[in-house]
């Protein structure tokens, strides 16, 4: 199969609609990842305890880079990243898209305002985000948002393709724990 014809089988297939994925169920502990990342095109180091520090984390898995849908859902977070960080949140994305792709996508679609990560087999495999659909290679990660409490517990999930409700869910989650 061509890598043309391979892409058109994942773009078709992400575009399909889904029932939600099984996902980490809310209260559960959030396993720990430590992953090189990107933002604004520049390398990072993601530790998610660290991070926890700071106050509560949205992590959101998305399948590919530079796809409609991931592009989409990319905007939105970062025309959203200003209010996260009100309520002292920070937004990480995640994919299985390899560090030069992360580092651009880092720059143009988070338009420098949130940090993307590798998700390695481990991660996905540990959040239960496979994304195991026929026409779709393996590896790829579901489109899951989870929204993780300071004391790593899991608070929020939302597990659904279609990326338009994940930023307005995952900042009303986020707002919910600010107000405990």
């Amino acid at each position: 199969m061509s890598k043309l014809a391979r892409l058109a089988a994942v773009l078709a297939a992400i575009a399909l609609p889904v029932a939600a994925h099984a996902s980490l169920p809310v209260g559960a502990t959030a396993p720990g990842i430590v992953a090189k990342g990107a933002k604004g095109g520049k390398d990072i180091d993601f530790d998610l305890r660290s991070a926890l520090r700071r106050g509560p984390v949205v992590l959101y898995f998305y399948p590919k880079a530079f796809t409609q849908g991931c592009t989409l859902e990319a905007h939105a977070f970062a025309e959203a990243t200003d209010e996260f960080a009100r309520y002292g949140a920070t937004v990480v994305g995640l994919s299985a898209d390899d560090l030069p792709t992360l580092r651009k996508f880092s720059t143009e679609e988070c338009r420098d305002k949130f940090a993307v990560a590798v998700a390695s087999p481990a991660t996905i495999k540990a959040y239960d985000v496979a994304l195991e659909r026929k026409g779709v290679p393996a590896g790829m990660t579901d489109r899951t948002s989870y929204v993780i409490a300071p004391d790593g517990k899991i608070a929020f999930v939302h597990s659904e393709l279609d990326y338009r409700d994940h930023v307005k869910l995952t900042l009303e989650a986020v707002k919910k724990l600010a107000a405990k």
